[in-house]
């Protein structure tokens, strides 16, 4: 692929697909979770796969870990769906937006692009059937009327390039960015869910997704004997003074605690701290 950070060109290549043969390991197989991973190299990428489904889970959860060896190119990911619709709903700033498939037309100044932008999630369905996808921020993808695709990374080598047919001239600073085209490791998290057309809403979405991607709180068997252990604390009272600073020792594993005083006259105060110090030390420079 070819194009700059505004401007997505597919170049001179043809798209290509990963047909290569993927090496399946079983990680866990139940019943409480079962995972499966999936490893294989092509198209200047080595992959791992990881699919893992949770009882009482409703969706499953993928994690992608890629590591990139090509430039000048956009990797994706297509799900088909078995289904056919026109529109699919994205999540955006204020609640979900739904976007029609966008087709090629005669636009003069600039191609349209396939692809939006989504946060939080994006799904399609029709009647009992369909699928969302859930990601854990903002991401691209192309809903193609019958296909889901996501794309993994898009890396480019120039801000700003001229030379493309999908858009006239420049549309930035002509400079190089090779940071920009994503070589090494990356890890992309996402989760699956099936839905019907009843559950193709804002709310509903935004619930599972809040119940597939914020992290769940953990509970100490202790929890339930009715303890409530005190969380640590300092605290410093008197009048003109200031906690300045909380910082670790420079000569050994304590902590220095600093105040001053911001009156123009001596004043007495107070440190309370918890769990109590084992050792405390005091120093007149604390407090003028």
């Amino acid at each position: 692929a070819a194009g700059d950070t505004y401007t997505f060109a597919p170049g001179h290549s043809t798209p290509r697909r990963s047909r290569a043969r993927a090496a399946l390991r079983v990680i866990a197989a139940g019943p409480l979770v079962g995972v499966l991973e999936a490893r294989w190299s092509a198209i200047g990428a080595d992959i791992r796969l990881r699919v893992s489904l949770a009882a009482g889970e409703r969706f499953v959860r993928c994690v992608v870990d890629c590591n990139n060896h090509a430039t000048n190119r956009r990797l994706r990911v297509r799900m088909p769906t078995g289904i056919r619709a026109e529109t699919a709903l994205a999540g955006a700033h204020f609640g979900g937006q739904a976007r029609a498939v966008n087709r090629d037309g005669d636009c003069p100044s600039e191609a349209p692009v396939r692809t939006a932008p989504a946060h939080r999630y994006v799904a399609a369905s029709t009647g009992r059937r369909g699928l969302a996808l859930l990601a854990p921020g903002f991401f691209e993808y192309e809903w193609t009327g019958t296909d889901l695709l996501m794309t993994l990374l898009r890396s480019v080598g120039d801000l700003s390039r001229g030379d493309l047919a999908e858009r006239p001239g420049h549309a930035g600073w002509v400079t190089p960015t090779p940071g920009a085209q994503c070589l090494g490791h990356d890890r992309i998290e996402l989760a699956l869910a099936p839905i019907g057309s009843s559950e193709c809403a804002d709310d509903v979405l935004t619930g599972l997704w809040e119940e597939a991607m914020l992290p769940l709180r953990g509970v100490w068997l202790r929890d339930a004997v009715g303890l409530t252990p005190h969380a640590p604390s300092i605290e410093l009272s008197g009048p003109g003074l200031v906690l300045s600073a909380v910082k670790p020792a420079e000569d050994g594993d304590g902590t220095v605690l600093r105040c001053y005083n911001a009156r123009d006259e001596d004043v007495a105060g107070t440190w309370s701290i918890a769990p109590a110090p084992t050792r405390p030390q005091a120093s007149d420079k604390m407090v003028r």
